[in-house]
């Protein structure tokens, strides 16, 4: 992965509430995409080998920003995703303790039923080594709602497909978003120590990332 240059991130910076919008998934008129910007902020955390939960379509994470260093796994069979990739059932995790560098929740830990979330960063925490670490990416309540909306009414019109989320059906007991006090106190009881938050500057500080450690 190639990280920006500062002249870039600048103009990033500057034009988000455009790019926010404008709802590219790739570079577009000399800018980044939101998902472009996410995936690079949280390929800076990652130590190794990854396991990406939640890997959405074409598992571009793994695939394009680690150069297939790791393991991309969803439970809906997105585009660009093959058998190998779709785990039915993400409460046991297929792999063997201590497998992972790192594991990562770009903005799918609140996608997760509520019921759910404490096992699934429980069995990311018994699939890391020892002194390997977490992130989950997640925006704020502002952006994570009226981010949504947009795409939503986005697609409405125009019969496009950028909301995800509806393509495969929100469960009732997804949300939007997750409050910073609900993420730390999960990843302390799957274990997790010396939790940080980094904030995502190029997106205003309205994207963040939580980092923990399995000690």
């Amino acid at each position: 992965m190639k990280e920006r240059n500062k002249m870039q991130k600048f103009k990033d910076f500057i034009t988000l509430p455009l790019r926010a919008v404008a709802l590219f998934e790739t570079g577009k008129w000399g800018l980044s995409s939101t998902q472009a910007e996410r995936f690079e902020y949280a390929a800076k955390e990652v130590l190794g080998c990854c396991l990406d939960i939640g890997c959405g379509k074409y598992n571009l994470f793994i695939n394009k920003y680690l150069n297939g260093n790791g393991k991309g796994v969803d439970i809906f069979p997105y585009e660009g995703l093959v058998e190998k990739d779709i785990m039915p059932n993400l409460e046991t995790f297929p792999f063997p303790d201590q497998s992972f560098d790192s594991a990562t929740f770009i903005a799918s830990l609140n996608h997760i039923p509520e019921e759910l979330r404490d096992k699934e960063l429980a069995e990311s925490y018994r699939c890391l080594k020892v002194n390997s670490n977490v992130i989950v990416t997640m925006p704020c309540a502002f952006a994570g709602i009226l981010i949504h909306i947009i795409v939503a009414v986005y697609d409405s019109i125009f019969g496009t497909n950028y909301d995800v989320d509806s393509v495969r059906g929100m469960h009732q007991n997804e949300d939007y978003y997750l409050p910073d006090k609900e993420i730390i106190e999960r990843l302390q009881r799957a274990g997790f120590k010396n939790i940080s938050k980094k904030y995502f500057w190029t997106q205003w500080g309205m994207n963040h990332a939580f980092i923990g450690w399995k000690k």
